[in-house]
């Protein structure tokens, strides 16, 4: 894990030096960016993880992560910003982040949520192992095995996160997951994401959902669950 090479994307020479020498000092390769524009340039799939700036002159690193998912580069990406609201998590996650960390930043926490990605590898088991190889809930279809969601024969997009947390619903309608359980089958063993990323992750799944939002229970004080029952009506119904 220690001689992936990674990708630093930032407009402060003296962050991108200070991620640098201590990213190296840990044994990893790391190349930098000065631009969202030299990122798209540069990045490749030799690339394990980038870092990525958001407050940047020219393209910002919101777009920037979103035309890497519209060209299919799955590479995670870790958003450094000073940009630290709600609205701001949501939209680095909804565009395909993988973690976000706020700036001022510890170099010790950098380091840590930059092996615990890349702890989980390109291959990651599937939570759960079942013979089905889609769950289909009237005009709704999740793909197990392509990845992808169908609302009334559409395609929607989903972040890795957002349909590992759907998935696990599914696969279990009626069971109510904590948030302290969905932490530990769809983030594993990234021990610096806090319960309020579950609240996160699950407002922008019930937004792509829109009215099969339904679906997804909240029980307060206990968690989340997923309501096969529940009723949408659309115009064939």
């Amino acid at each position: 894990m220690e001689s992936a090479k990674l990708l630093i994307v930032d407009d402060e020479e003296d962050i991108r030096e200070i991620l640098q020498f201590n990213l190296e000092n840990e044994g990893f390769q790391i190349d930098t960016a000065s631009s969202g524009e030299e990122a798209l340039e540069k990045i490749s799939s030799e690339h394990k993880l980038v870092l990525l700036d958001i407050m940047m002159d020219g393209i910002s690193g919101f777009r920037v992560a979103e035309k890497m998912r519209k060209d299919n580069i799955q590479t995670p990406i870790i958003f450094l910003t000073a940009k630290g609201s709600e609205n701001d998590m949501l939209t680095g996650f909804s565009v395909g982040a993988d973690d976000y960390i706020s700036k001022p930043f510890s170099i010790k926490e950098v380091i840590a949520r930059v092996k615990a990605i890349l702890r989980r590898g390109p291959e990651l088991a599937p939570i759960l192992t079942l013979q089905q190889e889609e769950i289909i809930i009237g005009n709704m279809k999740l793909n197990l095995v392509s990845k992808h969601l169908e609302l009334e024969n559409k395609n929607i997009i989903l972040t890795k996160k957002e349909f590992e947390i759907l998935s696990l619903l599914m696969q279990h309608p009626q069971r109510i997951f904590t948030r302290e359980e969905i932490l530990q089958n769809v983030w594993k063993d990234e021990s610096y994401v806090l319960e309020r990323t579950v609240d996160v992750h699950v407002a922008r799944l019930r937004k792509k959902l829109n009215e099969y939002s339904i679906y997804i229970v909240n029980r307060s004080g206990y968690g989340y669950s997923f309501n096969d029952t529940a009723r949408v009506y659309t115009n064939e119904t």
